[in-house]
């Protein structure tokens, strides 16, 4: 049996009804019609508009206040609210902690009252061994890499893909995995291998989703999509030998531009992402086992965390090539449970370039928002900024702050460049754009 949050509501005019996640996901609650608990109607001033946010991966779950009216409580204490003579949208400017929730505890919105249920599985995927200095110690990337290499030139057997290669440097680093530059022995070309370190001790359930995931990226071939070559896991890491781009990528290079880059370079970049995001939205991939037995063919692959630095570069013949890079990966990682609760923690970067839609259904992204996380880097390449404000809280900002039209952040931007962007980021009561072709199409028109 899997772990559960089981939210049951004991307290108000819905109360006995019950709500129930069994993997990765976030809830917003309120009484806007779009929130993934609509718990009150428009005219119940008691809740607000986007009230507070669940970050859930089970069997944790965290709460955070959106700087609502009248407060969210756990178990009677107040955890966020705005001021009484804060108008909702000066919201957005707070910016409220984030609360760890236990089984038995209580949380109260108006009138209505939430008990959380812990469902716990009988072998529990966190280490108890591990102290709590030691879990929250950040991990040595390059000391892991290298007993990897090491594993793999001794003959293990689960890391016999990396028994070819050897360690150039480091290529950088997040908060669960790293990049590093290797070299293969026999032909002396060059790799990317990146390597990715599950938040909790892995569970054979989670491992077996994104490494299904991670099978599916591996079938993408495309000239402006990374090749990942090779996949494994091993001593609790995963790796990936992948294409390496010797240039960098579009964050380095506006960062080497003074930030902005000129029209024709930025359109350029952004149809070649479109073609990319063309072909792997529409890509034949494996088959998949259903319950029953049977196989059914999937189609389409959707990145959901398109931004400038994860568009790599490379010359050919004097020419700019960009390639989709992590195509997939992180979020696989994400939604299979073994980032732990990153949501919430997630630096602007990826925040900037989300549509609502992706916040407000965080497992069922659809294409379309990899369109309008394109249009949003096209944004950036061309004016510096991102396409929202962003003043406080990053998911209420995205929820509550429409995109500024380009032009009022350079005038100089061609006219009807400027309405396709704009026209592209458009997000109500859906994605303008609904394919990479038609962006693409669009583009091709004003230029």
């Amino acid at each position: 049996m899997s772990s559960k949050i089981i939210l049951t509501i004991t307290q108000g005019k819905l109360s006995g009804k019950q709500y129930i996640f069994e993997s990765r996901s976030t809830c917003i609650i309120g009484r806007n019609d779009d929130c993934n608990l609509q718990i009150a109607d428009k005219v119940d001033m008691t809740i607000s508009r986007y009230h507070c946010l669940l970050d859930i991966n089970p069997p944790d779950i965290r709460v955070r206040d959106l700087g609502s009216l009248n407060g969210t409580f756990v178990n009677g204490k107040k955890i966020g609210q705005r001021q009484r003579e804060q108008p909702a949208k000066e919201a957005v400017k707070l910016n409220f902690p984030e609360y760890n929730l236990q089984d038995g505890d209580q949380i109260k919105l108006g009138d209505i009252l939430f008990q959380i249920g812990v469902e716990v599985e009988a072998q529990l995927d966190k280490n108890p061994d591990l102290s709590s200095e030691e879990k929250n110690t950040k991990p040595n990337f390059l000391k892991i890499v290298k007993n990897l290499l090491d594993l793999a030139k001794n003959g293990n057997p689960d890391l016999q893909s990396l028994s070819g290669y050897r360690l150039i440097k480091s290529l950088g680093k997040g908060g669960f995995g790293a990049v590093f530059l290797v070299q293969h022995i026999q032909s002396n070309r060059f790799f990317a291998l990146k390597i990715m370190l599950p938040a909790v001790v892995s569970q054979e359930q989670a491992v077996k989703m994104f490494l299904k995931e991670t099978e599916n990226t591996k079938t993408l071939n495309h000239p402006h999509i990374i090749q990942l070559l090779d996949y494994g896991f091993a001593e609790n890491v995963f790796f990936f030998i992948m294409e390496y781009c010797e240039d960098g990528n579009v964050w380095d290079l506006m960062q080497r531009s003074g930030w902005r880059l000129s029209v024709d370079i930025a359109v350029d970049i952004t149809l070649q992402i479109l073609d990319g995001l063309i072909y792997a939205h529409d890509v034949d991939l494996p088959y998949i086992k259903l319950p029953d037995g049977s196989l059914v063919k999937s189609k389409g692959l959707i990145h959901q965390d398109i931004k400038p630095n994860n568009i790599f570069i490379t010359e050919n013949n004097d020419k700019i090539v960009v390639k989709i890079g992590d195509y997939a990966l992180s979020k696989a990682f994400d939604l299979a449970g073994l980032s732990g609760q990153t949501l919430t923690e997630t630096k602007m970067g990826t925040p900037a370039f989300m549509p609502r839609q992706q916040v407000l259904n965080f497992q069922n992204a659809l294409p379309e928002v990899d369109i309008w996380a394109t249009a949003a880097c096209l944004y950036n390449m061309l004016t510096g900024y991102f396409p929202r404000n962003f003043t406080g809280d990053p998911w209420l900002s995205v929820l509550q702050n429409n995109p500024i039209p380009i032009s009022q952040r350079d005038h100089h931007i061609p006219k009807k460049l400027a309405q396709v962007i704009d026209l592209a980021l458009k997000e109500k009561p859906q994605i303008y754009f609904q394919t990479a072709a038609e962006f693409k199409e669009a583009l091709l028109k004003c230029i």
